[in-house]
């Protein structure tokens, strides 16, 4: 099954593009941050790297599904 990750500021930058698709089957969240890390190491220095799937923080353990939108929000900074 396929996830679509849409990502926002330095994580968009890290991929690239706002958005990916990544072909899982039936893994939990974590599952989609080590292949992130795998795949584009720069993640691995966003220690504060939340995730939501379909608008709604969750956690690691949360179980991906069908067409979930995996939303990565970066640490933000601002004055």
């Amino acid at each position: 099954m396929k996830v679509k990750i849409t990502a926002f500021g330095i994580a968009k930058d890290i991929l690239g593009d706002k958005h990916l698709e990544l072909e899982v089957n039936g893994e939990e969240l974590s599952w989609v941050r080590k292949e992130l890390i795998s795949q584009y190491p720069d993640f691995e220095k966003l220690a504060s790297l939340k995730f939501a799937v379909n608008t709604n923080y969750v956690e690691d353990s949360y179980q991906l599904n069908e067409k979930d939108e995996v939303v990565l929000i970066p640490p933000v900074s601002g004055g």
